[in-house]
């Protein structure tokens, strides 16, 4: 866990020689990810799973959910940047999840790395590190050339062991749900972390309420496996539904006893629905790869804030747009938002046809970034008082009908001809006026913007006085 581009994806690389960092848009690891190594630690192999977790900022829904389903973190931090925000937050999100943690300075091989730099960084944000005041183990690495990897490696074993963790393979498989997707060709599908127990084949898997009998069990890389046990990684087929993302899941031995768990879940009362007041609404509509991509989306969604409007997230949906999600959003007034999938090419034939928008990201603050502009093109507008300054009436010289003539002195910003003013005695307003002529120095001018004395003709139905407040304005629309 840790900042972006601080070399989590690279250090994964290295541990498991696969490459999983080019295809990934903006070098943001989108989604979390389990993926097992295996570690000779004091003379016997030692297997470890490790959940990537994001990075950025807007994946902290996702990053919190790799904490709470993990038993030990690595904090990465850069040795040439030091703590950075997102830093912080994983920091956050571990210490939430009580969970122990060693932390990683990793790019040891740059040029700018600087250990003691960056150990003074987490030091000064309260992350104490061994033999510097505090108890968190630590290891300098470098993801190019392997150094301090497998010295990291033995100090997450370590942690692991001195926090004692254990599981029980007699018992039923439960865990947690890492994300969910949808394909044609497999159905539904789900990464499941088992934290105890052996996950079967013959069993029924539930998670919220959903289900799927387990008729074969893949691992990490795809193979098919017999069984899974504790800290395993598996991939189950053949749901009913999609399993929400960060579900605890648990195992039934009958498709009746699957059912049950999967009722009583949907049978729980469902919140109340967000009241939005008299707000114009941005309906959404949001189609992505995976669940845990939604999930963060609606956690970035929820960021963008307007006083007169806000965002609906009124329909969700795993895999590329369809002609029943244009159909959705036409009837709502929606817009599709496609998060890393496509559009089928009947549903954007369709879109065309009845003027649905389908807006297609691949990178989450690029979303948030068109989710806001639209949000201020949805929000009414009004139109608002701008004050451009305050003027003092000294005397008054002549009145000719509505015109009257006087003397002022300008006490702050400016006073313009053709102006619209406020015309108000000790706080009480009198009501409005429009300027028709300024004066400064006997020379008529345009515009009076340095303090002190000046004459105006002011046009008016008020009877104003010596003493009165002129304050000048505009007309603004937001």
């Amino acid at each position: 866990m840790g900042h972006i581009d601080h070399g989590k994806s690279s250090l994964l690389d290295y541990i498991r020689k696969a490459n999983v960092t080019a295809g990934e848009a903006g070098g943001i690891t989108q989604h979390v990810s389990a993926y097992e190594a295996v570690h000779l630690h004091e003379g016997a192999d030692r297997s470890i799973t490790f959940l990537d977790t994001p990075g950025h900022e807007a994946f902290r829904a996702l990053r919190s959910r790799g904490a709470q389903a993990a038993d030990i973190a690595i904090l990465v931090v850069a040795a040439d940047e030091g703590v950075k925000p997102q830093t912080m937050e994983a920091h956050e999100a571990i210490a939430e999840s009580g969970i122990p943690y060693v932390v990683a300075f990793t790019k040891m091989d740059k040029n700018g790395a600087d250990l003691a730099r960056a150990q003074a960084s987490v030091l000064e944000h309260g992350i104490y590190l061994e033999g510097l005041g505090g108890d968190v183990p630590y290891a300098p690495v470098s993801s190019k050339s392997g150094d301090g990897v497998p010295e990291l490696l033995d100090l997450v074993l370590l942690t692991a062991d001195l926090a004692e963790l254990s599981g029980d393979t007699a018992l039923a498989a439960s865990g947690f749900v890492l994300e969910s997707s949808q394909d044609p060709k497999r159905g539904i599908s789900a990464t499941l972390i088992v934290k105890n127990g052996t996950l079967s084949t013959g069993t029924f898997a539930v998670a919220g309420s959903a289900m799927a009998p387990v008729r074969f069990i893949e691992n990490f890389a795809g193979a098919r496996i017999a069984s899974a046990g504790p800290s395993q990684p598996v991939r189950i087929s053949g749901w009913d539904r999609l399993p929400p993302a960060g579900t605890p899941f648990a195992c039934a031995s009958s498709k009746k006893e699957a059912e049950k768990l999967a009722a009583e879940v949907a049978s729980v009362k469902a919140a109340p629905a967000e009241s939005f007041g008299d707000k114009a609404i941005l309906p959404i509509i949001v189609k992505a790869d995976v669940t845990g991509s939604i999930e963060a989306i609606k956690h970035e969604l929820n960021k963008i804030t307007h006083e007169r409007a806000a965002i609906r997230v009124v329909g969700e949906g795993i895999g590329a747009v369809a002609e029943n999600d244009v159909k959705q959003a036409a009837a709502g007034n929606a817009t599709i938002v496609a998060f890393t999938v496509g559009t089928e090419s009947s549903a954007r034939d369709l879109a065309e046809r009845m003027g649905v928008a389908i807006e297609s990201f691949q990178i989450i603050y690029d979303l948030n970034d068109r989710m806001t502009e639209l949000l201020t093109q949805r929000a009414p507008q009004i139109t608002v008082e701008e004050v451009t300054g305050e003027a003092k009436i000294l005397k008054i010289f002549s009145t000719t009908g509505n015109k009257r003539v006087l003397g002022a002195n300008l006490l702050s910003g400016t006073i313009k001809l053709g102006d619209s003013v406020k015309l108000s005695r000790r706080g009480i307003e009198l009501g409005y006026g429009k300027v028709v002529n300024l004066q400064q120095a006997r020379a008529d001018v345009k515009e009076i913007k340095t303090e002190g004395e000046f004459g105006a003709q002011i046009e008016t139905k008020e009877d104003i006085a010596q003493g009165d407040t002129i304050t000048p304005f505009a007309l603004v629309t937001k």
